[in-house]
């Protein structure tokens, strides 16, 4: 047996010379895939100066140092890289999209209120992005919140102010302008819990609406999370 089961972790040989390198090695291994943290599970290019311990998930398409490497964790070894197979079950902290995320064998997913033996899944998931207002009456959001979701809430911060000549704006969805919040704030920091009193689910994907009272938007942005539900159906 020349590593360890579960992290690869290389083994001293009877008899064997440098046995320092072979520590140093696992030593390195060690540091870098216990509390897993990856720098990134969607980067495909190498960083350009490898720092020792850094963690990074390769995925499909990578090159340079990385290429033929998909799948593994690379992890920063003495100006080179190091690669590990992920081992289903494994938790990483990824740090670029700060979240928390588990290796199902094919992907990182996010972590999962409650899973069968078959694949069958149940998520709590949060869409977060960040909107430019437009001006006019009403604006719609690019991101959408995705098909088949059951959604709790979405929330909003106003991270630039809101500018026009409305008096305040409503949040919602087309046909449903107010679902989440009415007689919204302008100023910077004023926020829209968009708790609902019972989920509804979406069976098809849809954007976000903001609509202006009393007058026109003109611009500024706010930040938004979208809080949902979703399923994995079991395997065959």
């Amino acid at each position: 047996m020349d590593e360890t089961t579960q992290l690869k972790l290389p083994l001293l040989q009877a008899s064997q010379a440098q046995k320092h390198v072979t520590v140093n090695a696992a030593l390195m291994r060690l540091d870098g895939l216990a509390q897993l943290r990856l720098q990134s599970a969607t980067t495909t290019t190498p960083p350009g100066v490898v720092e020792d311990g850094e963690c990074w998930f390769v995925p499909s398409g990578s090159v340079n140092a990385w290429a033929g490497q998909s799948g593994q964790i690379a992890i920063g070894d003495n100006g080179g890289w190091a690669f590990v197979d992920p081992q289903v079950g494994w938790r990483a902290w990824i740090i670029d999209t700060a979240t928390d995320a588990l290796w199902g064998g094919t992907a990182w997913q996010p972590p999962l209120m409650a899973a069968s033996p078959h694949g069958a899944a149940s998520k709590m998931q949060i869409l977060e992005f960040d909107h430019s207002i437009t001006a006019g009456p009403s604006d719609t959001t690019a991101a959408q919140v995705p098909a088949n979701s059951m959604v709790f809430a979405v929330s909003a911060r106003v991270i630039t102010e809101i500018t026009g000549t409305l008096t305040a704006w409503t949040f919602g969805i087309n046909g449903s302008e107010s679902q989440f919040g009415s007689g919204l704030g302008l100023g910077q920091g004023s926020y829209c819990t968009g708790l609902l009193g019972s989920p509804t689910t979406w069976y098809s994907a849809s954007p976000l609406k903001l609509s202006a009272v009393g007058g026109d938007f003109a611009g500024g942005a706010i930040r938004v999370a979208a809080h949902y539900y979703t399923i994995d159906l079991p395997s065959l």
